[in-house]
């Protein structure tokens, strides 16, 4: 009972300490399971800025999710873009600088293959776990053919949902541009209805609901996220178009 006690000590502490230094403390990507001879390998990303939020990630998978069920190893391996010592960001790329690193967890050189393929997809500001769960047969090399393809997987999830967030921003930063210039359109309705001009061309006063991306986001369609960003876009132009119509019918 003693040894339990220690052990949910430990739960807790992980998840304290993940929740304080990662600004995500949750899971952002798996892989498909690999399983090989009674062999089971999946990857998980988790997002982390900095080495120690990249630590703290592996710990909350090896002693919270996991813990019902322990993976034999959790080879991990993280690439964050970090701020230079005396450096403050304002002077742009030059101030920062990747740091790397990966970890083994008895597996040898698995954590090597893992670093290696994460440079090759390009991922940024995450650290990738490959859990492993020993099935009583050795792979031999085949075991590194599974690490990287379950590390490839994640890896691509993990930049599709990366892309998606970028989507995500810039459509809520257009949708507050085209509802403030939809609210100073309004605002010219008066004026060019005195001066016997169509309303039908000009939008209502009443302020527009902002939309809702959850469904959007739950596909993951990212093409489709980016023909609603040319849509804002348009609906920008056009709205623009208008105010200097109505501001020139004014004058």
């Amino acid at each position: 009972m003693q040894g339990g006690g220690n052990r949910m000590g430990e739960h807790q502490r992980v998840q304290i300490c993940f929740r304080a230094e990662s600004g995500t403390g949750f899971l952002l990507a798996t892989s498909q399971e690999v399983r090989d001879r009674g062999s089971t390998f999946v990857a998980s990303a988790f997002r982390a800025v900095t080495p120690a939020e990249a630590a703290a990630a592996v710990k909350h998978l090896k002693f919270v999710l996991h813990a019902s069920k322990p993976a034999t190893h959790e080879i991990s391996a993280w690439r964050c873009m970090v701020l230079k010592n005396g450096c403050t960001g304002l002077g742009g790329l030059d101030d920062f600088e990747m740091k790397s690193g990966s970890q083994d967890d008895g597996e040898s050189w698995a954590g090597g293959k893992v670093l290696k393929v994460m440079q090759s997809e390009g991922v940024i500001d995450v650290v990738i776990v490959v859990s492993r769960w020993y099935g009583g047969t050795m792979l031999g090399p085949a075991r590194f053919a599974h690490i990287e393809t379950c590390t490839r997987e994640a890896c691509r999830v993990f930049k599709r949902k990366d892309e998606m967030d970028d989507c995500i921003a810039t459509l809520s930063t257009l949708d507050d541009i085209l509802s403030q210039l939809r609210e100073e359109l309004a605002a010219f309705k008066p004026a060019s209805d005195a001066q016997g001009s169509s309303s039908s061309t000009l939008p209502s006063s009443r302020k527009s609901k902002q939309p809702d991306y959850s469904a959007l986001i739950e596909t993951m369609d990212v093409n489709k996220a980016k023909r609603f960003i040319t849509a804002r876009e348009k609906a920008i132009d056009n709205t623009k178009k208008l105010i200097f119509r109505a501001k020139t019918v004014t004058d």
